[in-house]
Parts: structure tokens; sequence; C-alpha cells
């Protein structure tokens, strides 16, 4: 028996109304054209970020005059020979480059063990622990954790006045390099998990058991299965934490307290204490310069890890 009108969920109508109108609109032998459409806003995103960066090649091309804080309308290379060869950049690029280097390699030791974990354990609480423990951090954010920091390692702090107890006087454990570092660490680590976790979960769990029946002992499986088949996360989280960290702000202007200065804190000193705008952004293109190459160098290396990971055509 076939159904009114009246029967016809007033829900559908509404839809089959909008799909008229859409039809209307956008015609069928426009669905070639609608991928480009939806890639369109990305694209203007992209546009605007090379207008940015044109504009700061140009800033970048022009000194300051220091007796009427302007910038100077003819063009010049004297930034960039500045930038090379002024100790001060120099000492800042390396601490920036070997400490986004020591993070990178620490925070992987230390995520792969966890995301191990999280997608290989059997108990559903205990994953669900992993990830909460995982995904906290977000909500809190970086400066705040950065505070927290201080709170526990001052030299008033929880740990100090734990090692008080034990009659240990106060030591410095803020303002300097490893505090930096530890700050990082602790702040890319759930980045790193994330980026681990999908290709941990690709890896089929028979090709363990595989290797366990045939004999081999887990760090044989770890060494010649395990981490081979990861090396995919392993580039993609690398690659991930180190360009975080080459160009961190926040953590070495707090933990650092100023004297363990990254390129973006230079950069930024540059912009808004100095007012030198083209020493800026000279400062912000060799950033982008550096981060490049090494990106490069790691590609060649080692691929392009889960950036260049596709589906399998069946």
């Amino acid at each position: 028996m076939r159904k009114t009108q009246s029967a016809y969920p007033l829900a559908w109508r509404m839809m089959d109304g909008l799909e008229r109108v859409a039809a209307a609109l956008w015609p069928a032998r426009f669905g070639r054209a609608l991928p480009y459409l939806m890639l369109l806003p990305a694209l203007l995103l992209v546009g605007v970020l090379v207008l940015g960066l044109i504009e700061i090649g140009d800033t970048s091309l022009r000194t300051l005059d220091t007796s009427t804080f302007l910038m100077s309308e003819t063009y010049t290379l004297a930034n960039y020979q500045r930038a090379l060869t002024e100790s001060f950049f120099a000492t800042v690029a390396g601490r920036s480059l070997m400490g986004s280097v020591i993070v990178t390699i620490v925070t992987l030791v230390f995520a792969f063990p966890y995301a191990y974990l999280m997608v290989r354990t059997q108990s559903s609480a205990l994953r669900k622990l992993l990830l909460v423990a995982l995904f906290l951090p977000f909500f809190i954010g970086q400066v705040v954790r950065a505070y927290g920091w201080l709170i526990i390692l001052g030299n008033q702090g929880m740990v100090n006045e734990a090692l008080g107890l034990v009659g240990v006087p106060p030591v410095r454990l803020l303002y300097n390099y490893p505090a930096v570092l530890f700050g990082l660490v602790q702040y890319m680590l759930p980045f790193a998990v994330l980026m681990l976790a999908p290709a941990l979960t690709a890896i089929p769990e028979e090709l363990e058991s595989a290797a366990a029946s045939l004999g081999a002992g887990w760090v044989r499986t770890f060494r010649y299965i395990v981490l081979p088949l990861a090396r995919p996360g392993l580039v993609g989280a690398g690659l991930v934490v180190m360009t975080l960290s080459l160009t961190d702000f926040a953590i070495p202007a707090i933990l650092g307290g100023g004297s363990q200065d990254f390129i973006a804190n230079a950069i930024y000193d540059q912009f808004f204490r100095t007012s030198d705008q083209g020493m800026g952004a000279t400062l912000s293109l060799l950033l982008v310069a550096v981060g490049s190459m090494l990106v490069g160098v790691v590609f060649l290396l080692f691929g392009a890890g889960t950036l260049a990971m596709t589906g399998e055509k069946k």
C-alpha cells in the first residue's frame, strides 16, 4: 500500500528541497570542480603566507636608521651580513639547533614506549588513562605549564623543599639550558605520541606473534619488526618535534629567564624591543631557510614518513 504524502516525514521533505536547491545552484556537470573549490580556502591561506614572506623579505633588505628610527629606502645586505657574522646571533642559532636535536631524540625515546603501550594494551581502563594523560596538557596550555614548572623547580619550589628535608641545600633548577630542554620535552611529548600511535596501530600484531613463535625474543622482534615498520611514524614525529622546538618562544623565555634565548626570542627582541624590523625580518627568513633545509635533509635521508603514507590500493 502506497504511503500518503502526509506520512512522508517533514525532515525528509526539507532535505529533498535542499537537494533541489543545491542541484539548481550547482549542476552535476560542475562536480569535477568541487574538490578544487574545497581546496580554495587552503590556497588562500597559503597565498596570504606567501605575501607575508614577500613583505618580510622586503623589510629584511632595509636597515634601521638609529637617528630617526626609520627604515632605509635603499636595499642592502647589511642585515644578513650582521646576522651571519655577529657572535650573539651565532650563539643563539647554535643553541636553538642543538636544543631542537636533543629535544627530538629524547622526546622520541620517551614517546615510543608510551605510544606502543597505549596501542597494544588489552586493558581498556589503562588505554583510557593513557589517553586522558596525553590530552590533558592540551587543555592547560603551554604558558600555564611553563609557569607550573616555575613553582615546582624554583628555589622555593617543591623539589628544593623536598631536598631540604634531607639536608641538601637549594639547587638552581631554573633559568638554564637543561631547564629549557626539560620543558620542551614535556611540551612536545603529546605531539610525538599522537604521530607515533597511527604508525604503530598499522603494524599487525600477528607479525610480532609470528616472530615470537619462531623463537625471536622481544629485543629482536622490536629491532627487526616493530622499529622498521614504525619508521614512518618516527620520521613524522621527529619532524614535528624538531620544527616546533626550533621555533618555540614561550618555554625558552619563561624557563630560560632571558639567558637561554632561542631564535624566536631573538626575533621578538628585534621587532619589539630594539624596533629593528629589518634585523627581525632577516632572522625570520633565516629561520625559515634553516628549518626548510633540516626538513629537506630528513626527507633525503629517511623519507617523508607519515606525510608520504598512502592507502593501499586493492
